[in-house]
This record gives C-alpha cells, structure tokens and sequence, in this order.
C-alpha cells in the first residue's frame, strides 16, 4: 500500500494515474498538459500543492488543484479522485474546460468515463454559440447534454446581457443541436418581451423543429392578423411548416409549405386554404407545386402546378409585388428523355388567368389567356464538327386547345431541319448556315374557309465577325482593348400568311441578342420575310485576370426590301434600316458599377427607349442604385434604393420606384436597422400596387435574437433583399 505527500506545501507535483493506477503510480507525468487527448484510455493528470492517498483507490488533493484527461480540465481549491468510480469531486473557486466549454461554480461532482455529474451555481460559457449564462445547479446527464436548473441563457457578451432567457429548466443537448426550456421568459434591456411554457432552439443555428415566433401585422388591405408558424424538420433534406394565420374580419387561414431534395429530386408545395372567408362569403385557396425527378440517368419528369380560388386573391392576402403581379398561373406536366445526340420532351400545359380587378370597368385591363397546350411534343437532335459541319433538327407537334369556343383551335406541326460549316481562325469566323422552317396546321374548324394550311420557308444566313486587340490603359491600369465588328445577313422568301392562325407567336423586342437572330417573331405560326443585315460592333477592355472591366456596343440592321409579314392587320414596315442600339456597360472603380442601354430612332429623331443603371459600393453594407427606364408612350420610370450606415450601428434602408409619366408611386420602401453584438432590430414599411386600382402598405418590425430566433411582424428581411440590389444582412446568424 502506497500513500503519497508533498514534501513541501509551496511545490506542486504532477502525477498521472489510470482506472488500472498500481500499473503506474508513482511515475511523474512531466510532459505538457496539451498532450493529453480523446482517448478514454488517456491517463488523469493532477497537480496540486498537496496529493494524498491511495492511487488505485482515492487521491486528495488541495492547494491550486488542477486535473486533466482528455478533453477536459478542471481547477479548484481542493478535489478528490476516486479511481475505481474513475470520479472526481471539487469545491472551492471550481472550473472547468470541457470540449471547449467552460463552466465556474462552487461545487463539481464528474464521472470521467460516462461524462455525468453536476455543478453548484455555476456560470457557463458554450464555445457552439458563443452562449453564456448562470444557475442554480447544472447536472451532466452525458458528454453532449446538460441541464440548466433556475437559470439563464444569452449570446450576448458581459456580464449584463442585452437579452437573455431565463428558464426553470433548460436541456442543451449539442448531439442534437437542441436547446429545450420551460416555463421561459425572455428579457430584453431588462424588461420581459415573450414569455412560454415551452420553448426549443438551435444551439448552432440549424433548422429544426419547434414553434417559430408568432407574426402580427396587417394584410395587404389592412386587415390585422397573426401567424402562428411551427416548423417540422423532418430529416436534413425534408421540411414542413404548418402556419395557422388568423385575419380579422376574414377568418382562419391554414397555410402548409413543404420542401424536399434528393440525389434523384426536387421540390416544393404550399397551399393555402381559408374556408368561408366573412368578407367573400366563399371558400379562398391558392396552390403552388413544383417538382422534378430523375427516374433514370436519361429521364426526367416533373410538374409545375399553380392555382387560386379567384381572381382577387393575390390583391386581398400576398404581401409582395411579385404575387401580385402574377396573374397568368401556369400548370404543366411534363417528362423529358435525352439521348447522346437527340433529346425528346412532352407535356401538358394550360393557365389560370386572375383578372385585374379593374378589368370589369375598363376592359384595358384583361389579361388574355393563352392556349393550352394539350399535349405538346418536341424532339431535336444536333451534332457538331461532323467533318467541319453542324447540323440539327427540331420537330414539334401540339395540339392547341382554348376554353372559348369561337377561337381556332387544331394541331400544328413544325420540323426545321438546319446545317452551318463554321471557319473559326485566330482573328476571324465566318458561318453560313442554311434552315428550312415546316409548318402545318389541322384545324377542328373552318378557318378563313379552309381546315388546313402548310408553309415551307427556307432561311439562309451568313454570320461573320473580326476580332482585333491591343494593349491599353484604362483608369491607369493596363488591360486589353478588343475592337471587334461584326455582320450577320439573313435572307427568308416572302409567303403571305395572313390566313394562317396564331397560336403562340409574337414580335420580339428589339435588342443586341434579337438583331442577331433570322426570325424576329418568337413562336411558329410566323415566319418573318427578310433580306436585310445586321452591322455591329463591340469593344472590350480586359484586365490582366480576364475580367471584363468595360464593354461598348453599337449595332443597327439594314432592310433591302420590305417587311411584309405582321402579326396581325397592322401596315408592313418600310424602312431601310432598324433604330440605332447602344449599350455601354462595365465596372468603372472597384466602387462604380454602371449599365446602359439605348434605342435611337434617326429617322425621327427620337430616342424610342432607354435604360440607365449605376451601383455604387463604397464599403460594406454600403450601397446605392439608381436606375431610370424609358419606353416611349408606355412608360418613364426612376428607381433609387440603398443601404446605408447612419451611424455606427444604426443602418438605413429604402426604395422609391417612381413613374414620372403617371406621376404616381409604384413601390416604396423605407426602413432601419440596429446592429448590437447579439441582436439586431429591424423595422420599416413599404407600399406597392396589387391592382391597376388598388395598393398596399404593409408595416413590420422585427427583433432578432442572435442564435435564439426572430420576434415581431412581417418579414423585413425578404423585402430588403428583393427591394435593394447589393443589399448586405447585418448579422450573418442563421436563426429563424
């Protein structure tokens, strides 16, 4: 039996002792502290100015005790270590370092081996979160959980907290990633803001389930309302969030959104139900799913289904400009098989159109429906440097289906067969290229007196282009200027096809990626005569990343004969040649960034359309844009917004979208933000048109607890992100 004393109080001795400690007692353990690891076989170090007892029983030690093993390490006035229990007590300026944690207390009881134990009023600090906080007691069920009795928890630093949450008990599970307390109140600046019976977080910041903060605000027309949501986190890649939403003077809205992704798929449904709305007298719903399989390494299918009750549903229950300007709902089912050199595609689509409100007194407003697609079938099949050639070939059969009755419906099938030689050399290309457009139709009814029609066009193209560079400077940096021309010559024979349905086409806007182009009609029922040329030319300035730091473009085509076929009764063009089209674009500092555009009619002296944009972002969370739009006798149009610092932790944001032909506001938003350490507060409100005749003017607030959760109304952050280009979240916490 071998017992062990300190020869003097003022010396401290080290010792390393095991479960098994007769196979070592004795032996001085003289190696750094820090080589101690994870291994459960590791032995136990402890120091202190005084070591008495039994290694292979109990060991007391007392005087600036300090053990460790493994990952953690303890310190106090005096200990006990109970080898066979493999169990330490301490008492006396207790503390702890565990896993990267830390705990300080009066008293410590803990089993090395299984991890249990306890701490007498402890103060803790969680390395996961940066969390702290203090209590009564502290019991380790295991390595991974803890329960806090009659204490406190917060992410904020100090030992004054802005917010904390006090708890009768609190689990801190960091296997799971949970944090489980009931009977809560959570304090803000020393005042309580929510209280629960229950309440569960994410120690991390991660998803999972549990009851997300309540949402109080008002409708889209001012109904007031709340939101309860609960979030269901079913596995790492499956979720679902049921939303009870409560509408004054309306009723109760069930709202359910799931989310889902696989190896082999992807998608999402919400639906949104509200039966015997007070205000309708009638059932409201809205539906939106989407998905998308892979049911072999060659074949897809998948579905994109939208729908709603009735035409005023986005204007009485969205809160965004996007669900309200929606108003043409599409539903499709569609599979798709690709091959090695062909691919072949199906579907089914059709729409539900929602009607402007205003459309019944002014019909200016209806929305047209377009043809359901009832199926549609579309093969194409290309190869590329078959012996210097490319050529492809795209086939389409659909049957084109209407709810009215008086409209031509049938069938119409289009093969368009082409073939091009591309001569790409150093400096220069050069590609013609030959197509030939099919098309017929098989009518249900007599349509100008005939059931059937065929057109049989073919289309000629030549493309070529030049491409120069020299070294430069651009704002005293060297780059790499381009100068490069281009022209592009189309020629397609005239067929009146004034007799001909149509289906689905339509003139295309005219631009640098249109003028390049042989048809100018998108859809098949069109087929545009042309003998004309496109003349352009672009200039880049490269720097010596390859970034593309400044681009100039100017481009204009040039009619040799023409153009007769239109899309309806409408008189054919005559001019020799097209508006002018500029563009400049590029980023001028690491601050400026500008993009430009213009349609400049000569013949009349007119600009017909023009867009200006500039973003500048001198610093982080620092940000402005200005944009000004133009489309003559449609629309003139300016839009500002911004984030901005106003002081050190106050941040402003906002957006005037603005119509100086209306004179009217189209969307506004104006909005702070507070930054602190562990929270930010964010509030603002915004207005915007759900209707020809009808707005919105929502109102949120939001305080965000770091690592907890996010109390108050609306959703500030969605708005910021859709509304301000550049916009910069304050804090990067994930918390819900």
């Amino acid at each position: 039996m071998t017992w062990f004393s300190a020869p003097s109080p003022k010396s401290r001795r080290a010792f390393a002792l095991t479960a098994m400690a007769a196979a070592v007692a004795g032996s001085v353990h003289a190696q750094s502290r820090t080589d101690t690891t994870e291994d459960p076989d590791a032995p136990v170090v402890v120091w202190a100015e005084e070591i008495v007892g039994r290694p292979d029983r109990e060991v007391k030690l007392a005087g600036d005790v300090e053990i460790t093993r493994g990952a953690t390490r303890m310190k106090s006035d005096t200990a006990c270590y109970r080898a066979v229990e493999d169990e330490v007590t301490a008492t006396g300026n207790v503390q702890m370092w565990r896993f990267g944690d830390r705990y300080r207390g009066e008293q410590l009881r803990l089993n090395l081996d299984s991890g249990k134990g306890y701490v007498i009023r402890p103060e803790y600090w969680l390395e996961m979160n940066n969390a702290q906080g203090q209590a009564t007691r502290m019991d380790f069920l295991s390595e991974d959980v803890a329960v806090v009795i009659d204490g406190t928890y917060s992410t904020c630093a100090g030992p004054d907290p802005d917010w904390y949450l006090k708890a009768s008990t609190l689990r801190l599970d960091a296997g799971r990633d949970v944090g489980m307390a009931s009977r809560t109140v959570v304090y803000f600046k020393g005042v309580p803001i929510i209280g629960a019976p229950a309440l569960s977080f994410s120690l991390s910041g991660a998803r999972r389930s549990g009851w997300l903060p309540p949402s109080v605000g008002l409708g889209s027309k001012g109904d007031s309302e709340v939101t309860m949501p609960y979030y269901f986190n079913i596995a790492p890649n499956r979720d679902l969030t049921l939303s009870p939403r409560l509408i004054a003077n309306r009723g109760l809205m069930a709202i359910a959104h799931g989310r889902y992704l696989g190896e082999t798929y992807a998608g999402e449904t919400q639906a949104e139900v509200l039966p015997g709305d007070r205000q309708t007298k009638t059932d409201r719903w809205l539906v939106n799913s989407f998905h998308s399989q892979m049911l072999a390494p060659q074949w897809s299918y998948g579905w994109n289904v939208r729908a709603a009750s009735d035409d005023e549903y986005p204007s009485d229950f969205s809160k965004s400009v996007n669900s309200t300007a929606e108003r043409q709902l599409l539903r499709e089912l569609r599979t798709d098989y690709v091959g090695r050199f062909w691919s072949l595609s199906a579907r089914a689509q059709g729409y539900q159109v929602l009607q402007d409100p205003a459309s019944k007194d002014d019909p200016a407003f209806t929305v047209p429906r377009p043809y359901d697609r009832l199926p549609q079938v579309n093969f194409r099949a290309a190869r590329y440097d078959v012996k210097g050639f490319d050529w492809a070939v795209d086939a389409e059969a659909t049957r084109f289906s209407h709810p009215d009755d008086k409209l031509v419906q049938g069938v119409r099938t289009v093969v368009n067969p082409q073939l091009s030689y591309p001569i790409v050399r150093p400096g220069y290309f050069i590609t013609p290229k030959v197509m030939l457009h099919s098309t017929k139709y098989q009518l249900d009814a007599d349509f100008n007196n005939s059931r059937t029609y065929s057109r049989t066009l073919p289309t000629f193209s030549l493309d070529s282009g030049l491409v120069f560079e020299r070294d430069s400077t651009l704002f005293g940096s060297p780059v790499t200027q381009t100068l490069e021309p281009r022209v592009f010559y189309v020629y397609t024979p005239y067929k009146d096809q004034r007799l001909f349905p149509n289906f689905d086409s339509a003139e295309t806007g005219f631009n640098f990626a249109q003028i390049f182009t042989e048809n100018r009609f998108i859809g098949a029922d069109r087929i545009s005569d042309a003998s004309q040329m496109t003349m352009a030319v672009v200039s880049r300035y490269i720097e010596q990343s390859g970034a593309e730091r400044l681009r100039l473009a100017l481009g204009q085509r040039f009619y040799f004969k023409d153009q007769r076929v239109t899309i309806d009764a409408s008189a054919p063009r005559e001019e020799t040649r097209s508006d002018l089209l500029l563009a400049a674009s590029g980023r001028v500092t690491r601050e400026w960034n500008f993009d430009s555009a213009v349609q400049y009619n000569a013949s009349r002296s007119h600009v017909y359309s023009s867009n200006y944009g500039v973003q500048w972002s001198p610093g982080e969370k620092k940000v402005v844009n200005a944009e000004y739009r133009f489309l003559r006798d449609s629309f003139k149009n300016v839009d500002i917004s911004s984030q901005w610092p106003i002081s050190t932790r106050w941040y402003g944001v906002g957006r005037v979208s603005y119509s100086l032909r209306d004179r009217k506001l189209i969307e506004g938003l104006v909005g702070l933000e507070y930054r602190a350490d562990c929270w930010v507060f964010r509030m603002g409100a915004q207005r915007f048109v759900t209707a020809a005749q009808a707005t919105s003017t929502p109102a949120f607030f939001q305080l965000e607890l770091n690592g907890l959760s996010k109390l108050g109304f609306g959703s500030p952050l969605e708005s910021f992100y859709r509304s301000i280009p550049g916009y910069t979240r304050l804090n990067s916490g994930t918390s819900r």
